[in-house]
């Protein structure tokens, strides 16, 4: 059983472990004797309760499963959605914020993306009709002033003649501005996020209220309410983050990852030998430059970095 820290560097020595045993030892995986212990990446505490999460996607469903409780959000045609309902649609608003971070990569500002989205502004069809084009520009141009404070807003939208939107405005003398252009539009993401529009012109349209007790917060956008709901969802709770196993005292080290009748293991499987040696080969052999290619293809597209 391989055992290493939940962090990054943990990753990195298992890597370095599986290299080993796949090149050396290969008869271990073949006769499914290698596992990879899963110990959890969290502990989350409220008074007496406490509970081990094993990743960030663990630790998101709790404050998410958390959030909702005793929240109502009221949408602008004065429907609400609450409990399972609006766990549906707090997961919706999840995977369009992963999609829009895909799609920003660090080049396009997420929120204005989130906006053209939610303005159907995505859709090449409508972007060729120049009018058309012009109209939605505008309306993104006032969602995003609405949204902002007012010591941000001046937005300007407008058509770009290239099949594109373009949007500017002017901060404490500095001129900002952002183009949607042809390459995003295109985008295998951006289809993503179009196909979206219905579910997003429903809910975010126009802003929504989103009430949990006696507190109220305005709600503009899927990234908002996703972020609202997990910020509500750690009121009162105590996170801890292990970066390692030697963080745990003994006892916490059996409950997690040693106690035979809780633990998560991982099998080792190799279903794919091409695949499993050109991937070996390419991350952990002596020849730099494919690996650096590989690196250099890759980089915009991490979820998970640590510096």
């Amino acid at each position: 059983i391989i055992m290493t820290d939940a962090d990054v560097d943990g990753a990195h020595i298992r890597t370095l472990l599986l290299t080993f045993f796949y090149r050396h030892m290969p008869q271990l995986i073949d006769r499914g004797y290698l596992y990879i212990a899963q110990p959890p990446l969290y502990k989350v505490s409220r008074g007496q309760s406490e509970q081990y999460l094993k990743d960030d996607k663990a630790l998101e469903d709790f404050l998410i499963t958390t959030g909702v409780r005793d929240a109502v959000l009221t949408l602008h045609d004065g429907s609400q959605r609450a409990g399972e309902d609006l766990r549906v649609l707090v997961d919706h608003a999840r995977s369009v914020r992963a999609i829009l971070n895909n799609l920003a990569r660090g080049k396009y500002p997420d929120y204005i993306i989130e906006q053209v989205a939610i303005a159907g502004a995505l859709d090449p069809d409508l972007l060729r009709d120049q009018q058309k084009a012009q109209e939605a520009a505008e309306q993104v141009a006032a969602a995003l002033d609405e949204n902002a404070p007012e010591e941000d807003r001046g937005w300007r939208g407008e058509a770009n003649g290239q099949g594109g939107l373009r949007f500017v405005r002017e901060v404490r003398g500095v001129r900002e501005t952002f183009e949607i252009d042809g390459p995003l539009i295109a985008s295998a993401e951006a289809r993503r996020l179009n196909a979206e529009v219905p579910e997003l012109q429903e809910v975010y349209r126009r802003p929504a209220m989103l009430r949990h007790r006696q507190a109220e917060h305005v709600i503009t956008s899927p990234t908002a309410l996703f972020e609202t709901i997990k910020r509500l969802g750690g009121q009162g709770i105590s996170i801890q983050r292990y970066k390692g196993l030697g963080e745990m005292n003994p006892e916490q080290l059996w409950e997690t990852t040693l106690d035979p009748q809780v633990r998560s293991l991982l099998q080792v499987k190799v279903d794919h030998l091409d695949t499993a040696d050109d991937l070996f080969t390419q991350l952990m052999g002596d020849v730099v430059e494919s690996r650096r290619e590989f690196i250099y293809d890759n980089a915009l597209k991490v979820t998970n970095l640590d510096v």
